[in-house]
């Protein structure tokens, strides 16, 4: 990663903000300005959200899921699954046609294996 935060995938960068409820959340940021990728939850503290990107990056192989309706049923969204079921990765949005979400949910699949491993600040 370069201390810009870029990291050598195409651009894509990391950024973590506070959310409404006041936690950290994660969201990936693609070369071009457009979100693709968010934390599922929030995190009391910085270094907790950045651990815990840290780990979806690092467990890229590991993850499990794909696409699925939204919870109100009027789109798609992708997710991805810990080894525990739980729900770690959420798409940025949710998307009008199911194909069109499957081709973003392999896009960021692929954009997630190529930073496997990254650490450092995600400013």
């Amino acid at each position: 990663m370069t201390d810009d935060g870029r990291t050598g995938a195409g651009g894509a960068r990391c950024r973590i903000d506070v959310g409404v409820d006041g936690g950290y959340e994660w969201r990936m940021v693609a070369q071009n300005g457009r979100v693709v990728a968010v934390s599922a939850g929030s995190h009391a503290e910085y270094g907790a959200c950045l651990a815990d990107f840290g780990e979806v990056c690092a467990r890229a192989g590991e993850l499990t899921g794909g696409v699925q309706h939204t919870p109100g049923g009027n789109g798609w969204m992708w997710v991805l699954r810990d080894a525990e079921g739980r729900t770690a990765v959420v798409s940025a949005r949710a998307y009008e046609r199911h194909s069109t979400c499957r081709a973003a949910y392999d896009r960021f699949r692929a954009l997630l294996g190529e930073l496997g491993g990254v650490t450092g600040s995600c400013p």
